[in-house]
């Protein structure tokens, strides 16, 4: 695998992880029980913590990285494992 398709693989790991762990632990004013400020939106977060995010989407697109690296060097699960419909056979 070329170094340039694992950086663009990752980088799409990356960005799912990121969708996947935005909303874990956010919580709005209404469940921390603080005062909204002036034109606050209702579902507006309280305690966001971006660093805290961006290092729990590192932890998590690196470790998909890895096993999806993994898969395809060993083999484990191929096209053939997941072809349900034999979609291979009719092309």
């Amino acid at each position: 695998m070329e170094w340039t398709s694992i950086v663009a693989i990752y980088v799409l790991f990356w960005v799912l992880a990121a969708f996947l762990i935005l909303p874990v632990g956010i919580k709005n004013h209404f469940e921390t029980g603080e005062q909204m400020v002036d034109g606050q939106a209702d579902g507006a977060p309280t305690n966001f913590r971006p660093l805290q995010v961006l290092l729990r989407t590192t932890l998590l697109a690196t470790t998909l990285f890895v096993l999806f690296y993994f898969n395809y060097v060993n083999g484990w699960i191929t096209v053939d494992d997941i072809d349900f419909f034999g979609a291979r056979d009719r092309l």
